[in-house]
Order: C-alpha cells, then sequence, then structure tokens
C-alpha cells in the first residue's frame, strides 16, 4: 500500500518558515524599489498600477497587475484558507466544541481588542473610521515562521493552538470582508454567484470526486462575486465550502479526498508564490523625510497599537479567563509566559492587515501608506518581543494545567 501524502497542515507547521522568509525577503525588496531615488522609484508604483487586461467589473475599471494580484490571485489563497477551515472543522483540531471553543474565544477576542485600541486611538477623526479591522487580523504564516525559528522551545501544542486560532481569526478576516468592505451590491450578478454556489453543492451532495467541476464552478462565482460587489476573494472560501471531503480520524492524510488533493495542490503555490507577489505589490512604504512623523499619525498609531497592545491583551485575558473560569484547559505542556509569546505573536498581522488596509482607503493613497507604516511597525514589535518572551524568559510548563 502507498504511504499518504503528508497533510499540507502538517506541512505548514514543520516547514512554513521558508515561506515566511520568502514574503519578509518580498516585502523588503518592495519597501526598496519603492524608495529608489528619481524615476526608478516611481517605476515600481507605475508598473504595478499601468492597465494590464479588460475591465472586467465597471466598479473597479481596468485590471491591473496590482488587481490581478490582490483580487485574482489572493482569491486561490482564500481558497486554500477556506479548504483549511473545512478540514479543521470537520476533520482537524476544531472538529468538537471542545477542541473549538478556546480558540474560538481567544481569536473573537484577539479580533475585538485591536479594533478598540485603533477606535480609542482614532477618536474624533470619522475619516479614519473604516480601518477598525485593520489590526484584528493575523498572518499565520509569519507567527508560524517565528515559531518554527523558536524549535523545541515552543511545544507542539502551542504550535496547534496557533495555527487553530489564526484560521478562526481567517474566518472572522471574511466575514468582515464581505460585511464590510462590499459596496455597490449588483443583485442579478449576487443571484447568478448563489446559483453556480448551488449547483457546486449539488455536485458534492450527488457524490461528484472530480475537482474539475469544482474549479470551474470557482472560476465562475469568483468573476460573478467580482461583478457583485462583494469582495472576489470571498469566492475562495464559498467555493472551498463546496470541495468533499472524506473524513479519515487519526489519519487525516485521505489520497482519495478531493478536498486534500486540491489543497497539497495549493499549497505551494500559494506559499512560495501567490503570498510573497501580494506582500511584493503592496508593502512598498515610501521611507521619505514625512515617514517619521507619519508613523506617529492617530492611523499609524492606531494600527500598531491595535496589532501590539490589543492582540496580546485580547489573546492572552481571553485564554486565562476561560482556564479560570473552567470553560477550557491551557494547551498541554504550554507554560502561561508561553501562552503569552503566542498571544505576542499573534500581533503579527502583515498579509490579510495590509489586504485589508486596502480595503478600507481605496481612494486615498495616504491613509493607505500610513496604515502599512502602521502595519510593519506593529508587526515587527509584536515579532520580536513574541520571539524574546519564548526564547529567552518563558519556562516550559510544570505539570499542572491550570
Amino acid at each position: 500500500m502507498s504511504r499518504p501524502a503528508p497533510s499540507a497542515l502538517r506541512t505548514f507547521l514543520t516547514g512554513e518558515m521558508g515561506g515566511a522568509m520568502l514574503l519578509m525577503m518580498a516585502a523588503a525588496a518592495a519597501i526598496l524599489l519603492a524608495n529608489l531615488p528619481g524615476v526608478a522609484g516611481h517605476l515600481y508604483h507605475a508598473v504595478l498600477h499601468a492597465p494590464l487586461g479588460p475591465i472586467l467589473s465597471p466598479r473597479i475599471g481596468p485590471m491591473t497587475l496590482h488587481l490581478w494580484i490582490n483580487d485574482g490571485l489572493m482569491a486561490i489563497f482564500f481558497l486554500l484558507v477556506g479548504l483549511e477551515i473545512k478540514r479543521e472543522f470537520l476533520d482537524g483540531g476544531l472538529s468538537s466544541w471542545s477542541k473549538r471553543r478556546l480558540p474560538i474565544v481567544a481569536a473573537a477576542a484577539g479580533m475585538a481588542a485591536p479594533a478598540l485600541v485603533y477606535m480609542l486611538v482614532t477618536a474624533g477623526r470619522p475619516a479614519l473610521g473604516n480601518g477598525w479591522a485593520i489590526p484584528a487580523a493575523t498572518d499565520i504564516a509569519f507567527a508560524i515562521g517565528v515559531l518554527a525559528l523558536l524549535g523545541s522551545r515552543a511545544p507542539a501544542s502551542l504550535k496547534l493552538f496557533l495555527t487553530a486560532v489564526a484560521i478562526v481569526d481567517d474566518m472572522g478576516a471574511v466575514a468582515i470582508i464581505a460585511l464590510f468592505y462590499s459596496h455597490g451590491l449588483d443583485l442579478a450578478a449576487l443571484a447568478g454567484a448563489a446559483g453556480v454556489l448551488a449547483l457546486m453543492v449539488a455536485c458534492n451532495r450527488a457524490g461528484v470526486k472530480m475537482l474539475s467541476p469544482y474549479l470551474l464552478g470557482f472560476l465562475l462565482l469568483w468573476f460573478l462575486v467580482l461583478l457583485s460587489g462583494v469582495h472576489a476573494t470571498v469566492a475562495g472560501v464559498l467555493a472551498a465550502m463546496t470541495v468533499p471531503l472524506r473524513r479519515s480520524p487519526g489519519a487525516p492524510d485521505a489520497v482519495d479526498s478531493p478536498l486534500h488533493r486540491l489543497e497539497h495542490a495549493i499549497h505551494p503555490w500559494s506559499a512560495y508564490l501567490i503570498v510573497p507577489l501580494f506582500g511584493f505589490a503592496n508593502a512598498g512604504l515610501n521611507l521619505g523625510s514625512d515617514a517619521l512623523a507619519a508613523l506617529f499619525a492617530p492611523l499609524s498609531l492606531g494600527v500598531a497599537l491595535g496589532l501590539f497592545l490589543g492582540k496580546q491583551a485580547g489573546i492572552f485575558g481571553a485564554v486565562w479567563t476561560a482556564v479560570r473560569l473552567g470553560v477550557a484547559e491551557r494547551p498541554a505542556g504550554a507554560s502561561w509566559g508561553q501562552v503569552y509569546g503566542m498571544a505576542m505573536l499573534c500581533g503579527i498581522g502583515f498579509t490579510m492587515s495590509l489586504f485589508i488596509g486596502a480595503l478600507a482607503f481605496p481612494d486615498n493613497a495616504l491613509l493607505v501608506e500610513e496604515a502599512k507604516g502602521g502595519i510593519l511597525l506593529g508587526s515587527l514589535m509584536s515579532a520580536l518581543s513574541g520571539y524574546a518572551m519564548l526564547r529567552w524568559i518563558a519556562r516550559p510548563a510544570a505539570s499542572t494545567t491550570r
């Protein structure tokens, strides 16, 4: 008998450091190119925003390289996110309410607290109100990448818990994008998207195992959602929910499961091409003479403090409260110091925060730049402090779990 293919999630947990490093290098390259003197510096933005295709939707105008990456390739990234969410909820670490309880509570608090910090910092500035969700997201690739650098100093249960929190966090981010960053809905296109989704569900119920009908449905769904006014990346998560999964308790690597096959096929492209391309296209922060002053602007401060303070306070506070009330148990083998270090790492909001930042202020390049500065600052502080806590400060857990 052939050995099952390794789980994409397990590969993600053990080897995602390479993808995180590539994303970091892509972001650094973007910042470098955006700050080259003269014409060279303008070339970075000119190439990204030059028309590069037809007008698929009058709402967004001619397609550019930036739009193809953010609205097109990132839909594939969200398809992978949806596949991982479905896998975990039906056949993985979130397959029962006892397993879901703590990650859901932690993720909810970890989204609410940063938003609250942001709103407090930007209070009295209505123009900035739309950015409340920017610090609410966690970048799972970077966070797991930092944990990978720590090796055995971060227990496996902590990695699994961080992944579970980030997956629930992704669900919240998708809901936020669909509900708060969709405008001017086209009801006819929305009805068409609902019809395509219904056909995909019917294929699932009919026992169709071939991936081709689901991939074709995903393309049609993406186009109709793009036309509808809902952000096109939501199509990825919706399509993922229709892909059949064969449960395999105790050995979640079923080679005959359509969902598993698609997840394994997409994962390398997402980790090593799509996400780095997104980072390259969106992280080009201008570090001119006004950059330092911009970091102290209310928007930048709100995002940075939301990521750095709000995330750790929300997640650690929720975990501590849930354990003390007997609602859930602390991750096995992890001390409170290690849990706190993990909560700090959740403040790395790079990819999803950049994505939401671009949606929050689509017609104001200055505010998008300020959001980028806050995202980079907050994510850097979270990464360094979380690493330091787990590497040099936190001690392994004692035998008790309370």
